[in-house]
Parts: structure tokens; sequence; C-alpha cells
């Protein structure tokens, strides 16, 4: 493609492509040698998407450049496959640079089972219920972990539990068996759905990812099974998880966090037959006030159904993850050293 838009709407890695299609094989290949191997895959992308650099782009990209580096700017590039292969070559070599362009190839092409991510959870139900458990790993290893836990909720008990341990023993597939399988899905999903050689697509981490947005019965359901199949992975998969009970890996801070963002009424109900010390943790992190209201709301509800409790935990264990995936809070796992400043 060409690049026609404005300077000022252009991302950094998009301007640093411009400047490497500017300033000569030779320099941007020792440019490129300084860079980490991310940065050098993010502005090689840009490179190859760009064919041509308008006078106007290159030349206002340049004086920004110029104004922070005071370098010279020679004439006008042209991007494309060709270029980014041969600036990576001579940065790290054919070998390295193969690497790097084959896992580009993959990330501009899209993923496979692409189709399947906004489809219903029913509909890829019925779609992959014919085939191989081991076929139906795959699928599902490639999918969003949400997307994943809801299609996997409406297996049968036995085979989810057949295909979360495949899912948790896969290691990685050809990107031709991949291709294959999922050019034969998308073939049988045009008539029910609605509008390195080696790629990593399973292991225990897609697993964990699965079962924490899986409803608590699911989850305990998975890993019960699991368990008699293969205690050892089972006991992995669960030191991986966070529960309920784990609150109290957490600091006070972190789970005054979490407080801020959970409503009295579901934090009475989660705390419902909870440890003591999950108890103690939370409350002492609690406002003075909060604390009354928890202890009002507590001896008001009165009994209540199991589920209704797991749900409770499951709607805070949610809060916890998106706060750890923001960044704000780190969960330390049993086992794990101590943080120290």
């Amino acid at each position: 493609m060409s690049v026609t838009t404005g300077v000022g709407q252009l991302t950094a890695t998009q301007k640093a492509a411009v400047v490497l299609l500017q300033i000569g094989h030779e320099r941007a290949a020792k440019v490129l040698a300084e860079l980490s191997e991310q940065e050098v895959e993010e502005i090689t992308a840009e490179i190859v998407r760009i064919e041509n650099v308008p006078q106007g782009t290159a030349d206002a990209v340049m004086k920004e450049f110029h104004r922070q580096l005071s370098t010279g700017a020679p004439t006008i590039g042209h991007g494309g496959l060709s270029y980014a292969q041969r600036l990576l070559e001579a940065s790290f070599g054919p070998e390295k640079a193969a690497g790097v362009l084959n896992r580009l190839s993959t990330m501009m092409a899209g993923q496979p089972f692409d189709f399947l991510q906004q489809a219903d959870a029913r509909q890829v139900q019925s779609l992959i219920s014919g085939e191989h458990p081991q076929t139906m790993a795959l699928v599902l290893a490639h999918l969003r972990a949400d997307r994943a836990s809801a299609i996997m909720a409406g297996l049968e008990p036995e085979l989810r539990t057949d295909v979360a341990h495949r899912i948790a023993l896969m290691e990685r597939a050809s990107p031709e068996v991949v291709k294959i399988v999922a050019e034969n899905i998308e073939r049988k999903a045009t008539a029910v759905l609605t509008p390195g050689d080696m790629t990593a697509v399973g292991g225990v981490q897609p697993l964990v990812e699965i079962l924490n947005r899986s409803d608590p019965g699911t989850e305990k359901q998975i890993l019960d099974a699991l368990g008699e199949r293969d205690s050892e992975l089972a006991e992995q998969v669960r030191g991986m998880m966070f529960t309920f009970e784990d609150i109290i890996l957490l600091d006070d801070r972190a789970v005054q966090l979490v407080m801020r963002q959970v409503d009295v009424a579901t934090l009475a109900v989660a705390l419902k037959g909870a440890p003591t010390t999950v108890g103690d943790k939370t409350r002492r992190n609690l406002s003075e006030r909060a604390r009354d209201n928890l202890r009002e709301e507590m001896d008001l509800s009165g009994p209540v159904r199991l589920s209704e409790v797991q749900d409770a935990r499951g709607q805070i264990i949610t809060v916890i993850r998106s706060l750890e995936e923001s960044g704000q809070i780190v969960i330390r796992r049993d086992g794990e050293d101590d943080y120290v400043s």
C-alpha cells in the first residue's frame, strides 16, 4: 500500500519504518541490528505494508527525525516484502531473517479459525460435534479463552474432559495441519454459521485461561475428571489457577482495589462458608462503614444456595483477574518469591 496519511496521524512505528526507507539499505540494517527482536518485527511489518512513500510525507517525517537526531535524509525509498527481506538478511543473516519473516507472514495472514471468534457458542459446538477430540482441542486452543470456555461448557462431561486433557498436552502443531483443519471447518461453517515451521497453540496455560473464564460448575467438573485421568497434570493446572481462597495471597493494597469494585451484597454471599483467613483478610481491608454494612448484609441474608455462593465468588475472581491483566495488582502464587524494592 501507499502511505497517504498525514504525518500527524502516523504511529511511531510507522514513522520509524518511513525513516528506514529513506536512509538506505546499509544504514537501515545497522539500525535494525541495534533493536530488540520485537521492535524489528513491528517495524518490519510496517515496511512490508508500505510500498510507496509520497514526497510530502517523507519530507515531514524526516524533518521531525532531523529535529530529534540531526541526521541526513537520502532519496525516497520503496518498501515491500523484498526490501524487508534484504534489510533483515543484512542485519541478522539469512537464517534469522527467514524466522522473522515466517512469523511476520503468519501474523499478517491473520489467525486460523478467526471465522469462529464471533460465532454463537452453540453453533460452534454443533459444527465441531462430529470431529475427533484432537481436532476439537486444536480448534479451541486457537480461539480466545472466553470463546473456548463457552464452547467447552456445552460439551458432554466425558468429551469435555478428553478435549481439556488434549489441550493441556498439546505443544505444537504444523501450520500445514492447522491450515487444512481450518479450511475443512470453514467449509462446513458456511452451511452452519451465520454472519518457524511450527506454531505453539496448546499447553497447560491455554487450558488454565479457558478454565479461568468458565463457570464454577464446568471448572470443577473438568478439574475433577482430569485428576482421575492425569493427577499430576490436574495439580499443575490447579496450581496455575486463582481461586477465591487465594485472596489471602494478595497484598492489602490489592485487596482494597478489588473491594472497591465489589458491592457489599455480592461480598456477603461470597463469604458464606469461606475460611476464616479469607474473611479476616477481606474485612481488614474495608472501611469501618463498609465492615458495618457487610456485617448487616450477612446477618440479613440468611442461608443461600451453594450455586449463589459460587456465582458471587466467580464475580470477585473476575474482578481480580481483570485487575491483574491490567497490571494494577500482582498475584503472588504459593511458592513464588516475594518482591523486594
